[in-house]
């Protein structure tokens, strides 16, 4: 079992910046494929980032590339995702999750096995 724990949300203006956490305990962190995803109201939660065991590899949605960046911590067992330039559209309960496996299916939320609380953010224009 991995726990989750997501902090760091907040209400900011358009164009301001954000840094989200997310403490892990349990399994060695350091073997886990770590992501960001989020929720609007009325949508489906959507892939945003992700990050490989060891930070070889990370990933981004179109929507956030150039203005998020993930990033982990394997000594603190934390992931974080640096986000800037918010826009409006941004709005939404954020969710780290952990995976298994880095491959094909990282950006769908089948793929990971352990979800945090989520922690909203909200971006006024």
């Amino acid at each position: 079992q991995v726990q989750l724990v997501d902090t760091g949300g907040g209400l900011v203006q358009a164009g301001g910046s954000l840094r989200l956490s997310c403490a892990a305990s349990g399994r060695t962190f350091s073997n886990y494929v770590m992501g960001w995803f989020r929720q609007a109201p009325g949508k489906e939660r959507e892939f945003v980032a992700a990050n490989s065991q060891r930070s070889i590899s990370t990933l981004y949605a179109d929507s956030v590339k150039g203005r998020f960046i993930i990033s982990r911590d394997n000594t603190k067992n934390t992931v974080y995702l640096q986000m800037n330039s918010l826009k409006p559209e941004d709005t939404a309960v954020y969710y780290c999750a952990a995976a298994t496996r880095w491959g094909i299916r990282t950006t769908g939320t089948s793929t990971y096995d352990y979800w945090g609380q989520g922690t909203q953010v909200t971006v006024s224009s």
